[in-house]
């Protein structure tokens, strides 16, 4: 009996690349984590309590997570519009626009910051107009907000472009040729194409947003109890050379974060099978 020749791989075998693998994810991201609850476990139990749970740290907290989860919301929903124009319709600039799309991922966070304070600033360019409203964007939890959704809209509109253009068009052809109308085309053929992608990229602005800082600072005033995000609490802690207190605050974002993310992926995992189901 002839032997049956194995299949050559282009990379070595399982072992070796999973441990390759493992090393580089400990190396980067488990040992810098683990840090983390180690230099934490330094103020003990009732120490612990104490600094995560003082209402400054509290409201730090509640800032963070409401601007990011609002802006992250926001971003869903304009980045899908975004996406969905520049794959469905062509126009003058519209690579220009593109482009401007990453714009995000270069620009320096703290110039985005200043840029973002100037003109949402009461005598801003933009801030002026909000004024005579009597809405007051710069220095408050809605300026933060601005700032979230300026730096995470990247994440949703990348993630959903390459599946929009994936689409097939002659299903569409062919739901509307069967008699539906384009909000029933949108809705049951479109959309739970793109919901898992839509969450992804939810899902990353969330989590970007979570831990924003340099874009954040300026346009937020830093004010105690008012627009001090966590990000900057834990910073504050590092400047008074207490790393214990500045890791307990950074545990509890990591772990709330990671429980978020958690509950982002089993969304994700229900609505990819229920697309199987559906079909």
């Amino acid at each position: 009996m002839k032997r049956k020749r194995r299949k050559k791989n282009v990379l070595p075998g399982f072992g070796l690349t999973m441990g390759i693998t493992t090393m580089y994810l400990s190396i980067i991201v488990l040992i810098p984590l683990s840090m983390v609850f180690i230099e934490s476990s330094k103020l003990g139990w009732q120490g612990f309590i104490e600094v995560v749970t003082s209402d400054r740290v509290l409201h730090a907290y509640k800032i963070s997570f409401l601007t990011a989860f609002s802006a992250a919301l926001i971003n869903a929903v304009f980045g899908l519009m975004i996406a969905w124009v520049l794959v469905r319709y062509s126009f003058p600039g519209k690579r220009l626009i593109d482009g401007l799309i990453d714009l995000p991922f270069a620009l320096p966070t703290a110039v985005a910051g200043i840029a973002l304070t100037t003109l949402y600033a009461e005598d801003g360019w933009i801030g002026q107009f909000f004024t005579l409203l009597n809405i007051k964007v710069a220095f408050t939890p809605l300026g933060i907000t601005v700032a979230l959704v300026f730096i995470g809209l990247p994440f949703v509109v990348r993630i959903i472009q390459p599946v929009l253009e994936n689409i097939e068009k002659e299903v569409e052809e062919a739901a509307s040729s069967l008699g539906a109308t384009k909000k029933q085309i949108f809705t049951k053929v479109i959309f739970p194409e793109l919901l898992p992608s839509l969450l992804t990229g939810f899902s990353l602005a969330f989590a970007r947003g979570i831990g924003e800082y340099g874009s954040v600072i300026f346009i937020a005033g830093n004010m105690p109890m008012n627009t001090e995000i966590a990000p900057l609490m834990i910073m504050t802690k590092l400047e008074q050379f207490d790393y214990a207190g500045a890791t307990a605050i950074a545990a509890v974002m990591l772990v709330v974060s990671f429980l978020c993310l958690i509950i982002i992926n089993l969304l994700q995992k229900w609505s990819r099978k229920h697309e199987m189901q559906g079909e």
